[in-house]
C-alpha cells in the first residue's frame, strides 16, 4: 500500500456515478476538501481534511467492497498528499442536466418541497422534488421537464437566498437521470403523480437518497445498495465488523429450510429476519412447506441474517439458512410485500440496530410500551412462550421499557417470533433479543 496521504485514488469510476455518489461513500469518515473527476480515465481523487479520516476509510474498505450502483469500485493511497489547482482543473465536468443538486447554506428557517417548488418553478416545469439532510447540510434534488429550465434556473438563482440573509442556495448540476420518488409530502414530491401516499409515520421519507448515510440507488432495494449504508455500519462497529461477517456479500436473497410448516407464516419469518435488516418480500414454497424465501435490503443484511440464524431453534426445529441461488424473488400471488412496512427497523436508527444483531439469546427487550405497562402484563403476554426467569419494567428517555428472560433461547426466539408488532393497550409491542446476560 503506498504512503498514506490525504488524498484518495478511486478507480472504475463508471459514467454513471456522480460527485455525490463518490462524496457518500466517504463522509461518514470525515470532512472531503476536494474532489477531481477523471472522467476520461474512469477514475477519482478525493481529498480528505486530514490523513487520519483518509487512513479510516481505506482500512474500512479493506473489509468491505464499497459498491456504488452495482459497480464495485477501488480505492487506495493517492501519489499526492495536496490536490493543486492544476489537478483540480484537469477534469472538471459542469455538464447540463435537467437535475439540479441543491445544498442549502445558513438554513435559519425551515425549507420543504413546498418552498422549493415556489423558488424554482417560475423557471420551468418541476416535475419532482427530493429533500436530504447530509453532512454537507441539507439538500434537494430537483427535476425540472427540461434540461434548458435547470440551466435557467441555475444562473438565475445560484448564490441568492431564499430569505433575507440566510438560506443560500448552492446549485450544481446532477449526474442522474431520473428521480425516483415514493411518497408526497413536505419532504419529498412528485409533481406528476398526485395520487401518491403520504408517508407512514416515523419513516424516513427517502431512505435511498439520505439519512444514514444512504445513497441514491436507481434500482432501488428497500432503500439500500450494497453499500448506501456505509456510515450506518461504520458509526455500528467502528469502523471494523463483527468477527465471521465479511462485508463482501453481494446476494440479497436467503433460503430458509426445515421450518414447522403448521407453526410458520410470512409475519413470523418477517419478524425473525427483520432484526438483520430491512425486508422486501417473502415467499413461501408450496411445493416445499418447510422451505421460504426472504429477499433482504441488501447483501451485507443478507450475510447477518445467514451469519446469526444459522442452527437457530424455532417451533422445535434448527433452522438452514443459507444464500439462495434467486438475486431476488418475484412479486407474484404468493409473495407478501414487506417493502414499504413501516415495522422494517432498519429506515430509522440503522447503526443502533446494527449494533443490536447477534444470535438468538435467551433474554428480549420489548419497547414501544404503554406508559402505565405492568410486570404482570408483561409475563401474561409472553407466558405462553416458555418458562420466564426473570422479568423488569423500566423507564428510558420518559419511555417504559421491559426486559424478559426464559430459561432457553428458542423460547425467547418464539415469543419474539409471535409477539413482535402485536397491539397492546393502544400500543404496537417492539421485541428484539438483548446481549445482557441477566436483569
Amino acid at each position: 500500500m503506498a504512503e498514506p496521504s490525504k488524498v484518495i485514488h478511486v478507480r472504475n469510476v463508471g459514467h454513471e456515478i456522480s460527485e455525490n455518489d463518490l462524496l457518500q461513500l466517504f463522509q461518514p469518515f470525515g470532512v472531503i476538501t476536494k474532489l477531481v473527476m477523471l472522467r476520461a480515465k474512469n477514475q477519482a481523487l478525493l481529498q480528505m481534511q486530514d490523513i487520519p479520516s483518509a487512513v479510516n476509510a481505506l482500512q474500512f474498505y479493506a473489509n468491505v467492497q464499497p459498491s456504488i450502483r452495482g459497480r464495485n469500485v477501488y480505492v487506495q493511497f493517492s501519489s499526492h498528499q495536496e490536490l493543486t489547482t492544476m489537478d483540480q482543473n484537469q477534469a472538471r465536468e459542469d455538464e447540463p442536466n435537467r437535475i439540479l443538486l441543491v445544498t442549502v447554506h445558513h438554513m435559519l428557517y425551515p425549507i420543504t418541497a413546498a418552498v422549493l417548488h415556489q423558488v424554482f418553478s417560475p423557471h420551468g416545469f418541476v416535475e419532482k422534488i427530493v429533500t436530504f439532510q447530509k453532512s454537507a447540510g441539507f439538500q434537494a434534488l430537483i427535476q425540472y421537464q427540461s434540461r434548458q429550465s435547470a440551466v435557467t434556473a441555475r444562473s438565475t438563482l445560484q448564490g441568492r437566498n431564499i430569505y433575507d440573509g440566510c438560506c443560500q442556495l448552492d446549485i450544481q448540476f446532477s449526474n442522474l437521470d431520473e428521480l425516483q420518488v415514493n411518497y408526497n409530502n413536505d419532504r419529498s414530491r412528485d409533481y406528476t403523480n398526485p395520487n401518491l401516499p403520504t408517508e407512514q409515520k416515523g419513516r424516513s421519507s427517502q431512505p435511498g437518497y439520505g439519512d444514514a448515510g444512504g445513497m441514491y440507488s436507481g434500482a432501488r432495494t428497500g432503500g439500500f445498495s450494497q453499500m448506501a449504508n456505509a456510515a450506518a455500519i461504520a458509526a455500528a462497529f467502528g469502523g471494523g465488523l463483527p468477527p465471521g461477517i465479511t462485508g463482501t456479500n453481494e446476494r440479497c436473497t436467503v433460503l430458509v429450510a426445515n421450518l414447522n410448516p403448521d407453526r410458520i407464516d410470512e409475519d413470523k419469518l418477517f419478524n425473525l429476519f427483520s432484526i438483520y435488516g430491512n425486508i422486501i418480500r417473502i415467499k413461501l414454497l408450496r411445493n416445499k412447506p418447510d422451505h421460504a424465501l426472504i429477499q433482504m435490503g441488501d447483501g451485507f443484511q443478507a450475510e447477518l441474517a445467514v451469519h446469526f440464524l444459522k442452527g437457530a431453534m424455532l417451533f422445535g426445529k434448527r433452522l438452514e439458512v443459507n444464500y439462495s441461488k434467486h438475486p431476488n424473488i418475484t412479486q407474484g400471488a404468493d409473495t407478501h410485500e414487506y417493502v414499504n412496512s413501516n415495522l422494517n427497523r432498519f429506515n430509522r436508527n440503522a447503526a443502533k440496530n446494527y449494533r443490536y444483531c447477534c444470535s438468538p439469546t435467551k433474554m428480549i427487550h420489548l419497547s414501544t410500551l404503554p406508559q402505565d405497562i405492568t410486570e404482570e402484563e408483561i409475563v401474561s403476554l409472553l407466558e405462553e412462550h416458555g418458562v420466564i426467569v426473570n422479568s423488569k419494567v423500566f423507564e428510558m428517555n420518559g419511555k417504559k421499557q421491559a426486559l424478559v428472560q426464559f430459561e432457553t433461547e428458542e423460547q425467547a426466539t418464539d415469543a419474539l417470533v409471535c409477539k413482535h408488532a402485536s397491539p397492546l393497550s393502544g400500543s404496537v409491542v417492539r421485541i428484539s433479543f438483548s446481549q445482557l446476560q441477566n436483569i
